[in-house]
């Protein structure tokens, strides 16, 4: 049997142990992840449990059940809400019709009535699931979906450069939606290396099972064209607006919920890598060929995830990227990769070499588009080669001055494990200087109220999926609990030494509710503001 994740969500004690105490949530599949006492308590908690259902109170401090289930409904769509209140009020129950509440429960309410609900909740979920994951159903589907000829289609305008026209043309006879203003490329792809068992012999069938949610979220959110290339799933996304951060929200907000939606309904996740935003349709085989790069850095930044190549490599809009798969794979490691990959990559192509016995001619090509790869990654990296070899280092005169097959793979190895190791003290360079601007940005604006994750980073320029990932790897904690943590800190000083008010210290602290400012206090050093403060004034005499 299923077991599904449950909050509850009251802020009376009482009540919470109630519901706890007198359910045998064992027996009817479903385990109790957390409880808070108020809405904002509760989004804390969901962030890190994701639960399947939330159970929550209406009337609570701070934030209300109905405004918790709004957000929750916006970021977590797949959550089912369940509402308990003791108020029979009409405006209550509209506003949980609109927000597509599954239960709206009024108090008094026995356990076995409730278990009855839970029952029929967790019944609705299988079904969902079920849905999903019917085999035969998705195969039914899978031979009368995806004409070949669309898919050629579809295919060609990722791998090859169409005219305009030629695209209007085969868009209209395949009743495709290509137009607009701006265009981008993103790439589901299945993390099949974390489930290989499971995935044994059914790869096809699963790719597809991820199409069809694909295609539900796009279409929800008008996202575009998508259709399975191998071993992934790609969207060909066109908007009409012109506002780039309009569209980068859009397209992350949709993606997220893909993501989500995947690792809720299918049990396995996917990495999905984003490429560069474009102007022009006739580009778009650019935008997928930044999408496959932005899936590299997995092996950095670890599956699961959105990957925007526009967040890891500024300059890629301009990358040159070849089709041989030999330059891609030494691209890569130089990239994300070893030294020991490195090594192995460059000794594969080396063995190739002596292996085909081509003419000298040849291999002189041959190494100088290796050369030209490598100084390419450097380039779109933006590393200087001057600073790693010196500014009157002219390494392809130094490739030209070597003496024999192993002296050149030797060289070869040297100049781009250099180049990788300066690579990586770059990016991480650029990381930490990101954060600390954005601990500066903190340290000058926590006193707004408004100030917000979306916020920074729009001054910073980057996603909020990328910022919240290197923040966190930078100072070991969440952007939120930084931004605490300076809020706090700076309230102790003020009750420390000043003799300001409790509302007026939470307001030049960035709290507009001086309840929460003392509550969230409280929660963080086990006494409250005034509390504090007595114990201070009480050490110094």
């Amino acid at each position: 049997m299923r077991k599904y994740k449950l909050l509850i969500v009251d802020d009376e004690v009482e009540v919470r142990k109630g519901i706890i105490d007198k359910i045998d949530w064992e027996a009817i599949g479903f385990e109790i992840v957390g409880e808070a006492e108020n809405g904002k308590e509760a989004l804390e908690i969901f962030e890190k449990t994701l639960p399947d259902v939330l159970l929550t109170d209406i009337n609570m401090p701070f934030m209300n059940g109905l405004e918790l289930s709004s957000i929750v409904r916006e970021k977590y769509p797949t959550t089912k809400i369940i509402v308990v209140t003791g108020y029979d009020e009409f405006e209550y129950a509209h506003k949980a019709i609109k927000l597509n509440v599954l239960e709206y429960i009024l108090r008094p309410i026995s356990a076995s009535e409730l278990t009855e609900i839970l029952i029929k909740t967790k019944k609705k979920i299988d079904a969902e699931i079920l849905e999903k994951e019917n085999m035969e159903t998705l195969r039914e589907h899978f031979r009368k979906s995806l004409p070949i000829l669309k898919e050629k289609f579809l295919a060609s305008l990722i791998t090859s450069t169409l005219t305009k026209e030629e695209i209007e043309e085969k868009s209209k006879i395949y009743n495709i939606d290509l137009k607009g203003n701006s265009y981008t490329v993103s790439i589901v792809s299945i993390d099949f290396s974390t489930y290989e068992k499971r995935f044994e012999n059914e790869k096809e069938l699963w790719k597809f099972s991820v199409l069809n949610i694909v295609e539900e979220i796009a279409a929800k959110y008008n996202l575009g064209v998508a259709f399975i290339n191998d071993e992934t799933v790609v969207i060909i996304s066109n908007f009409k607006d012109y506002e780039r951060e309009k569209i980068i929200e859009k397209n992350f907000n949709a993606l997220e919920e893909l993501r989500q939606t995947i690792e809720k309904f299918l049990k396995f996740t996917v990495t999905i890598g984003i490429g560069s935003i474009c102007c022009d349709i006739t580009r778009i085989s650019q935008s997928h060929e930044n999408a496959l790069a932005a899936l590299d850095y997995k092996i950095i930044m670890g599956n699961n995830r959105l990957i925007w190549i526009e967040d890891i490599e500024p300059k890629s809009a301009n990358k040159i990227v070849f089709d041989d798969l030999k330059e891609k794979s030494l691209e890569s490691s130089i990239k994300v990769g070893t030294a020991e990959e490195i090594s192995d990559i460059i000794d594969k192509i080396f063995k190739e070499i002596a292996d085909s016995k081509i003419s000298f001619n040849d291999y002189q090509i041959y190494i100088m588009e290796m050369l030209t790869t490598i100084m390419k990654v450097a380039r779109n990296s933006d590393i200087d080669i001057d600073n790693i070899f010196g500014s009157n280092h002219n390494l392809f005169v130094e490739l030209h001055s070597l003496k024999g097959i192993e002296e050149v793979q030797s060289w070869f190895k040297d100049i781009s494990i250099k180049i990788r190791n300066y690579i990586i003290k770059d990016r991480q360079d650029t990381a930490n200087d990101l954060v600390e601007k954005a601990k500066e940005y903190v340290k000058e604006h926590f006193g707004e109220s408004d100030i917000n994750i979306n916020r920074v980073c729009n001054y910073l320029h980057i996603s909020p999926n990328y910022f919240s990932f290197i923040f966190k790897r930078e100072t070991k904690t969440t952007f939120i609990n930084y931004l605490t943590h300076v809020r706090m800190e700076e309230a102790k000083e003020l009750l420390r030494t000043t003799n300001m008010k409790t509302f007026e210290i939470a307001e030049k602290v960035g709290y507009s509710e001086p309840n929460y400012f003392s509550y969230s206090f409280k929660k963080k050093f086990n006494l409250s503001p005034s509390e504090f403060r007595n114990s201070v004034k009480g050490t110094a005499q």
